[in-house]
């Protein structure tokens, strides 16, 4: 019996079998030629489940008043009392403008540092030079806060310091760097640079070595100058990579870090340098506090992700790729 225009006879069992087992059969052929690539997620997967997504049951002590003798089970709910204590303390907003602040700080003066630091060494044509331009760069990196915070420390001094020894040479009385509450934060976010900056040249020195060449060379025969090649070339190719390591740096703005404050800070200023880490270090570990720090740290990865979406959102709005 000829089937009216426009109509189509209904799938047989067997096909529509087949045709819903083809996604399934596509899928393992998938895992089957990129087994080994597949292979090498399994430590990052089992990483990322043990410490980052197994603790998150830890969480649930910022509810309760937890006592180590009685376990995350056997303590008593406290409902919201420790965030109306953290909110209600002084304490809270002083570490929490400080971090902010420090933050801030970074986000205006140090994130923009590897990229021009990136600009000038693809600039850079000797490739022997370029080498030992980058490592010297790189090598702060790899060294420890607590070595190199011990080296700022010591350069700094009123005493003995270098930079107090030239200005001494000019005729300038010394300055108490780690003693001052304007000082304290320049050095911090300068030993910061220092140590990170020329690391962080090596995402933007990937992104400028996938720059297709021949915009270079057309620039060129415009009469374009270096300086006009490396805002309307190298910059644009650039822009995408530097707007997620922004929503990254944002996504950071409430933790500065542990081990550059701790071993840089002193109770002279405390001000300026006590921090939501800090704070947890001494409040958490040292007192046994461990629900109301809990109940910040809860509050911290909260405003943390808000900041992210945010951020991410602003900048695919703005046209570029967001993290998702």
């Amino acid at each position: 019996m000829r089937q009216s225009q426009g109509t189509y006879p209904h799938p047989q069992p067997a096909q529509a079998a087949l045709a819903s087992a083809r996604p399934r059969q596509g899928w393992r052929k998938h895992i089957l030629r990129d087994k080994y690539l597949y292979l090498m997620l399994v430590p990052v997967a089992v990483y990322f489940l043990l410490f980052k997504y197994a603790p998150l049951f830890g969480e649930i002590i910022a509810f309760k008043n937890y006592r180590l003798t009685e376990g995350i089970w056997g303590s008593s709910w406290a409902g919201l009392e420790h965030f109306r204590k953290l909110f209600s303390s002084s304490d809270f907003y002083i570490v929490l403008r400080n971090t902010l602040l420090l933050n801030l700080y970074n986000l205006v003066f140090a994130f923009p540092v590897p990229i021009v630091l990136a600009v000038l060494l693809n600039e850079v044509r000797g490739n022997g030079y370029k080498r030992v331009l980058q490592n010297l760069l790189y090598i702060p990196h790899f060294i420890s806060w607590v070595v190199l915070g011990t080296i700022v420390i010591a350069m700094l001094s009123p005493s003995t310091g270098i930079v107090n020894t030239v200005l001494k040479l000019f005729g300038m009385e010394p300055i108490y760097f780690m003693a001052s509450s304007f000082w304290w934060p320049i050095s911090f976010v300068a030993s910061g640079i220092w140590k990170e900056a020329g690391f962080g040249t090596i995402l933007y020195m990937a992104a400028m070595a996938g720059i297709d060449p021949t915009l270079y060379e057309a620039a060129k025969i415009d009469g374009a100058s270096k300086l006009r090649q490396i805002w309307h070339v190298t910059l644009p190719g650039i822009r995408s990579t530097a707007a997620i390591l922004l929503i990254l740096q944002v996504g950071k703005m409430m933790d500065v870090g542990f081990e550059q404050v701790f071993t840089m800070k002193n109770p002279a200023v405390n001000q300026v340098a006590e921090v939501i880490s800090t704070y947890v270090y001494t409040r958490g570990i040292e007192n046994l506090q461990y629900s109301y720090t809990t109940a910040l740290g809860l509050f911290q990865s909260v405003v943390a992700l808000i900041l992210v979406v945010s951020v991410n959102g602003l900048i695919k709005a703005m046209g570029e790729r967001g993290l998702w």
